[in-house]
């Protein structure tokens, strides 16, 4: 037995909800905000990695070097 098909009383999820033009010019310019702060701390980071000589490494191939001394 199935049950009864009824309409749903909850609709679909949206991406933004209904603002009015004031409210959705202030969302537009957070984001771009945002955005920016995003790309700049980026940028600081890769030019921070550069100073420091950091770069993409791949493992050493071949077995661990063993201390002679042990």
């Amino acid at each position: 037995m199935t049950a009864p098909s009824r309409p749903l009383s909850i609709g679909p999820v949206t991406d933004s909800p209904d603002l009015n033009p004031a409210k959705r010019r202030e969302q537009e310019q957070r984001e771009k905000r945002l955005a920016r702060a995003l790309r700049e701390n980026l940028h600081r980071r890769k030019q921070q990695a550069r100073a420091r000589g950091e770069g993409p490494r791949a493992p050493e191939p071949g077995p661990p070097k063993s201390d002679p001394s042990a």
